[in-house]
């Protein structure tokens, strides 16, 4: 096979023009969209062709066709820029830290409880950092860090991802969550063996928390048969199921003030030492650009963590 060699080489400008009308398939909303002129937009697109040597669109008095090459070459088309946009925002970063868009994944079973934490230390200590927040759950945020959709994580960990670094913040502890009047509410010295006949309430599919409190039961003996009813999307609606009386469930310690505090109905209960817990972490790509800047956050998110129920760890933990 012959190779020609092009001695044209696209523009950013000429590949953001052909993104655009491979996603309007019209000229005018094209234009429109990145803020450029139709002729201008028209005359970037037949020089992507001429560059290219390929026809990129099918144009008829009426409508715009992407031609099978112009499909299959605005996939690439939008990886590039996509790669452009990522390089100017790595460049902005390092040449000013904490400042710019900082895009922060959080699961549910964390966001409600350490979001006030968080977003007083980004306040008081980087007013310029543009701080935009997710709640999803872990696979998604996992798929978006990957993807570049997300820049970092908090999360419950260990991963074990290949690719993400895990800055470790904090461990806390489990707790059981009881309606009022139950043998193990109040208690403090909780055997984790007591958790094999209880009626559990989890979290739905794809929580975390719903496969942490599964392990913990499995070390305390439980076995697949035992009943576990899954009923709630989130532990608001967990504990209010607790409260009337439908069976128990596992909190982490941070979450216990929140969600219990609203309804005297529900009690707490303590494990016995060495209590059942959690480890919390920030997570980033492995060698991003921004790592210094994500360890000197988590740093901060440690000693900002300090008074919360939580054992906060070191960065080599």
């Amino acid at each position: 096979m012959v190779s020609v060699r092009r001695t044209k080489q696209p523009s950013i400008s000429q590949l953001r023009a052909f993104v655009a009308v491979a996603e309007h398939l019209h000229f005018r909303d094209a234009a429109a969209a990145i803020g450029m002129s139709q002729p201008a937009l028209s005359g970037a697109v037949s020089a992507l062709e001429e560059a290219l040597g390929v026809q990129l669109l099918e144009r008829t008095t009426r409508k715009v066709l992407l031609s099978p090459a112009g499909e299959r070459l605005a996939v690439r088309a939008r990886t590039v820029l996509d790669a452009v946009a990522e390089l100017m925002e790595e460049a902005e970063a390092a040449q000013a830290p904490f400042t710019g868009v900082l895009r922060l994944g959080v699961i549910p079973t964390v966001a409600p409880y350490l979001l006030p934490t968080v977003l007083r230390l980004v306040h008081r200590r980087y007013p310029e950092l543009d701080l935009q927040v997710h709640e999803e759950q872990t696979s998604s945020l996992l798929e978006g860090l990957a993807a570049g959709r997300l820049d970092l994580l908090l999360l419950a960990v260990p991963l074990g991802v290949p690719g993400v670094t895990e800055l470790p913040l904090f461990d806390e502890d489990f707790v059981l969550v009881t309606p009022e009047g139950h043998p193990l509410a109040g208690r403090d010295d909780i055997p984790r063996e007591a958790l094999k006949e209880l009626r559990l309430l989890l979290l739905d599919e794809g929580h975390c928390l719903r496969d942490q409190a599964l392990d913990i039961c499995r070390e305390a003996g439980r076995t697949d048969g035992a009943e576990v009813t899954t009923t709630a999307a989130g532990l608001a609606t967990l504990v209010q199921l607790v409260a009337g009386g439908l069976g128990v469930t596992l909190l982490p310690r941070t979450a216990v003030t929140v969600e219990t505090a609203r309804n005297t109905a529900l009690w707490t209960g303590g494990f016995a030492e060495p209590a059942p817990s959690r480890r919390i972490a920030l997570a980033m790509r492995t060698g991003a650009a921004r790592h210094a800047e994500f360890e000197e956050l988590a740093e901060a998110l440690r000693e900002a963590m300090g008074g919360l129920p939580v054992r906060v760890v070191g960065a080599g933990a």
